[in-house]
């Protein structure tokens, strides 16, 4: 079985086990669901100090009732440069990657992944812990992403729930993100906003890493059938660009897609850019291709017999290594790309 191959899997396993989408994640046919990344839990912080290199982060509740949450990231030093001249930051929506069934706001990876973005780009970052599958299929995510940009879009007036948000966020100058499956829910959620506004919100741009799409011939990976078992594959309009008639409508001006010259994953991004640029859509799209993978989970930049060893093993020796603080590197690669473009 090749890098690739391995990496998507999820294929029936052992006598009990539903699936197994090693190193991530198994589930058992009792629904019983055992992760292996994305389950560490890095606390958020208020930095006092007040220099450009401080972020301080909070987490907050948007919908109780279905446990969705977020986790802000805010530079320190807004706090008294507001106070002085009532100024406002650029706001990021970001949402994870992992398959729809893996990661977390709240996680060592995406954590230092967004402290060293709005550390670099100075904005006011929301990284969104949207429900996962298999225990919320799709079209949960997606649910949930949309219900994130309205409850932003009610802080427009400055009277909404989060006071960060009101006294911080230029909700003019929106910025959304994703990497992976993240990039895809993106998509679909920006998509979605040509369709159906929300007044108040200014989507300015959007930015896809490494985003998880179906192939131009519609190939989808077995990652995307075990999230929404009722799809249609290749030809589902969230998973394949080609089929969605919203891409021409997109409810942003700007696109920004990264593809990276060794990720598996490359080709899809390249299809949904092409698709973008002839679709019609007024707006301006640009990709990046780096030799560096920006992608937090990486993918299968990394040796395939380190994924081997983990699968003989145990799958917490893989993920361990993706667990590491996050390389500042990358969300300054990140950084100098897309704030210059975006903004």
């Amino acid at each position: 079985m090749d890098a690739r191959s391995q990496f998507l899997d999820l294929s029936p396993g052992p006598e009990g086990v539903a699936f197994e989408f090693l190193p991530f994640i198994r589930a058992y046919k009792d629904g019983h669901v055992e992760r292996f990344f994305g389950t560490d839990i890095v606390p958020p912080s208020i930095q006092e100090e007040e220099s450009q290199f401080c972020i301080s982060s909070k987490d907050v509740q948007i919908l109780p009732q279905i446990n969705l949450s977020a986790r802000i990231f805010l530079p320190s030093k807004i706090i008294n440069e507001s106070q002085k001249n009532n100024s406002k930051l650029p706001l990021l929506i970001y949402f994870h990657g992992g398959a729809f069934c893996l990661g977390s706001p709240f996680c060592t990876v995406y954590h230092n992944y967004l402290t060293s973005i709005v550390k670099e780009a100075n904005v006011i970052a929301i990284s969104v812990d949207y429900r996962l599958a298999p225990e919320n299929l799709i079209p949960a995510a997606y649910e949930d992403a949309w219900a994130v940009l309205n409850w932003v879009s009610t802080h427009s007036n400055g009277s909404g729930p989060e006071s960060w948000l009101n006294h911080y966020a230029d909700l003019q100058r929106v910025f959304v993100a994703g990497d992976s499956a993240g990039g895809n829910i993106s998509a679909n959620t920006v998509a979605q906003l040509g369709v159906e506004s929300l007044p108040g919100l200014n989507v300015m741009g959007l930015c896809l890493i490494h985003p998880d799409f179906a192939s131009k011939n519609g190939e989808v990976y077995k990652s995307w059938t075990f999230a929404c078992p009722d799809s249609s594959g290749g030809d589902d309009p969230r998973m394949n660009p080609g089929k969605d008639s919203r891409v021409s409508n997109l409810g942003c001006k700007r696109v920004l897609v990264f593809v990276a010259g060794e990720d598996p994953m490359k080709e899809r991004g390249v299809y949904y850019y092409e698709t973008l640029k002839e679709s019609g859509w007024n707006g301006e799209v640009e990709m990046i291709e780096t030799k560096e993978n920006l992608c937090p989970l990486g993918h299968l930049h990394r040796s395939q017999p380190v994924i081997a060893s983990a699968n003989k093993r145990c799958p917490h020796a893989y993920c361990d290594q993706i667990s590491r603080p996050f390389p500042q590197w990358c969300g300054k690669l990140w950084t100098a790309h897309a704030a210059a473009r975006l903004s």
